[in-house]
């Protein structure tokens, strides 16, 4: 299973990322850089998303995220 929470909190350096509901475009952290870290270390997790084809306010939190890749995997 992919810590999705520990991923971010790399990728954006912050533990702020493990607030529940926490906008990370809005506060910041996932800035057009770190996007592009997300979606590298996603790949290196077997995951691979086409981010020209995800809605990007389904990015916004971190439980978006994790939705996302749960249904990627089903």
């Amino acid at each position: 299973m992919i810590d999705v929470r520990k991923i971010l909190a790399e990728v954006c350096d912050d533990d702020a990322v493990y607030e529940e509901g926490i906008d990370l475009i809005e506060s910041g952290l996932l800035d057009s850089l770190a996007f592009v870290e997300l979606f590298d270390r996603l790949e290196d997790e077997g995951i691979f998303l086409q981010p020209t084809q995800i809605d990007r306010s389904r990015l916004r939190t971190p439980e978006g995220i994790e939705q996302l890749i749960a249904e990627y995997r089903n």
